[in-house]
């Protein structure tokens, strides 16, 4: 898989994201990208070869290995970062539809008139489209920690495995290659999965916190203009107003 690619294409949901999406994205390259590229595919490279069993049974260690490992945290760990990474390119096609309406809008009215005042601003449908995006990598990475959680038992790697799945004659004992690097691998990888979900939790309460106070805002200026407005419009009230001003100081 081309790394540089994705990275690449990333890249440009950096600049429509907060904060927390920032930091967010470094997590993913930083801590989960690189350290899969870097350690994580080396480590796990050979693990077929590195998988010894104490028989000579033909196709015994193969149907073990396939028991005891029915999807390899390598190719699991790929699937799950093409898939959390997905929601993200959402938000980029949605400022592209955005820029692309824009651009039809000023070629029918003019370069002076504008359809949107900032095509990356996260109001209306790009707010909601940010926000599903966020709820979508959430749900994506829980899957993936509970896939990974029900195939090995709380992410638990051990040194021996008691094989006894047809054609081994008997109770086989297989060994794993790296156990020790293979679990600390995989610790850190499920904890990097962790922050993320922390991360877009955080960012979710802050987009939604920040609409409601917004829509707060809102509502307390429309009634204050609405009371200047009532306070103009009555005579009676517009002559008594110096009255109350004076009762009050």
């Amino acid at each position: 898989m081309d790394w540089k690619t994705f990275q690449a294409l990333l890249s440009g949901v950096n600049k429509y994201s907060t904060a927390f999406g920032r930091v967010w994205l470094s997590v993913v390259f930083v801590f989960r990208v690189m350290v899969y590229v870097v350690a994580a595919e080396r480590v796990w490279g050979d693990d077929q070869k590195d998988f010894d069993c104490n028989t000579k049974q033909p196709g015994c260690p193969n149907v073990c290995y396939d028991h005891i490992f029915p999807i390899s945290h390598i190719r699991l760990w790929a699937l799950q970062l093409i898939f959390v990474t997905c929601p993200s390119f959402m938000v980029v096609m949605h400022v592209a539809y955005r820029d692309e309406r824009e651009r039809k809008h000023r070629a029918k009215f003019g370069e002076d008139s504008k359809l949107y005042t900032n095509t990356g601003k996260k109001h209306g449908g790009l707010w909601w489209t940010y926000l599903i995006s966020l709820f979508a990598k959430t749900g994506i990475e829980i899957a993936f920690l509970y896939i990974l959680h029900h195939i090995y038992d709380s992410f638990y790697l051990p040194r021996l495995y008691k094989c006894e799945v047809a054609p081994c004659p008997n109770v086989v004992d297989c060994y794993i290659g790296h156990p020790t690097e293979k679990k600390v691998f995989t610790y850190f990888m499920v904890g990097a999965s962790a922050l993320c979900i922390v991360l877009n939790i955080c960012e979710i309460i802050y987009l939604i916190s920040k609409r409601i106070a917004r829509i707060i805002n809102k509502c307390k200026r429309r009634n204050h203009h609405m009371a200047l407005q009532v306070l103009g419009s009555d005579p009676k009230i517009r002559a008594s107003a110096p009255n109350l001003t004076l009762s009050w100081s």
